[in-house]
């Protein structure tokens, strides 16, 4: 048995038992406002307290809204909420170690790729290169006066005026000295790439975050993170699906790309629209979800890394679907119910069977016919 009570303050209390009767007395207009009477005549526990006390008890007036039951096209969806992610990230570090003497950016703004982000001294780099580039110009002489000492050893051998090994001892030296200018050469290049590391650009367009090291610092290479850049344009949406949606979700990607749009409370304008881009190569057994991925432009910027958000992918539509608002649809021990408003005025309640609800109102798949009231 099911039981509706209300309470009406110093009126006294009307409470409806909906056993063998099922029904409400509606009083008053439709469609808009409706006052509902509970009929006491299934209640007989308060008849006989009514016939006990010699008065019975009237049941008082109870503004309700209604609505009537549409055929619609539907779409079928699927919801779920997702996590908003950068489509790259890059943490920043100093490939040499210095004091860091200038910021090019500023927090929080966007930086294109290859854009000067810090500058660290380039003083002790710019020697280090300074002295290569001499060290090569001394052993190249050197190598060149090594290359007439061995010509010269060489025609004195030849001649048997010179022995063997002041042979040998000419022909070392200048191999010697040709792998010194060899690695004088390398030393540079090395020193070269260590003055343009002094200048840190940016490796990707994106946006910057807090600034975690100022003008002044010591840096340390390869330890130090000076900042993190997130690319936002496009931008990826993470969340996940009960595996048994992945049949689907395969069969309408094999048909063309997979619409998902994200919402989020307070979202300012029309919800961001993208594409389904990526499923994961395994299910999670321990939960039994698939991991998809969905990305979009962003060009507006309205969905940030780090935000959750409710996503929902269009798989198909349903061609008229019963519709009603989803306040109608109410839960019960038996499953879910709404309350009909009959020809008579009177309301009874009727199981329904209910699919996919979008937007504030829900498919009824069996139980109710479009045109008739529901109370909401």
């Amino acid at each position: 048995m099911t039981a509706l009570s209300n309470s009406f303050g110093e009126t006294g209390r009307a409470v409806a038992c909906l056993g063998r009767q099922r029904h409400f007395l509606i009083h008053g207009s439709l469609p808009l406002l409706l006052a509902v009477g509970f009929s006491l005549s299934g209640c007989s526990r308060q008849e006989a307290s009514a016939e006990k006390q010699g008065k019975s008890e009237v049941g008082a007036s109870v503004p309700v809204l209604v609505g009537k039951a549409m055929a619609k096209s539907m779409p079928v969806q699927i919801q779920a909420i997702g996590n908003v992610m950068p489509y790259s990230k890059v943490a920043v570090r100093s490939q040499i170690t210095g004091q860091l003497v200038q910021v090019h950016f500023q927090e929080g703004k966007e930086v294109r790729k290859d854009d000067l982000l810090f500058t660290i001294d380039p003083r002790p780099s710019q020697a280090a290169l300074d002295q290569a580039k001499a060290n090569l110009a001394r052993d190249e002489a050197q190598l060149e006066n090594a290359r007439i000492e061995f010509a010269r050893a060489k025609k004195l051998f030849e001649s048997n005026i010179s022995s063997r090994d002041d042979y040998d001892k000419a022909q070392a030296n200048l191999d010697t000295l040709r792998g010194t200018v060899l690695a004088d050469r390398a030393a540079i290049t090395n020193a070269a790439l260590n003055l343009e590391f002094t200048s840190i650009r940016s490796p990707i367009d994106g946006r910057t975050g807090n600034l975690l090291l100022h003008e002044g610092n010591i840096v340390k290479a390869e330890d130090d993170v000076l900042l993190q850049i997130n690319q936002v344009h496009p931008i990826f949406v993470s969340f996940a699906v009960p595996e048994q949606f992945l049949p689907e979700i395969k069969r309408r990607m094999r048909d063309g790309p997979l619409k998902a749009q994200a919402s989020y409370v307070n979202l300012d304008g029309a919800p961001p629209q993208g594409n389904v881009s990526f499923i994961d190569n395994a299910v999670d057994p321990t939960t039994g979800m698939i991991q998809l991925k969905a990305t979009f432009d962003n060009t507006d910027n309205a969905l940030w890394p780090g935000q959750f958000v409710q996503v929902a992918m269009t798989l198909s539509e349903q061609a008229n679907a019963v519709v009603v608002p989803t306040p109608a649809i109410q839960p019960g021990q038996n499953g879910d119910f709404v309350f009909v408003v009959k020809a008579d005025h009177t309301v009874e309640l009727r199981p329904v069977v209910v699919g996919a609800g979008r937007q504030g109102e829900t498919v009824v798949q069996s139980g109710l016919k479009p045109g008739e009231t529901v109370v909401t």
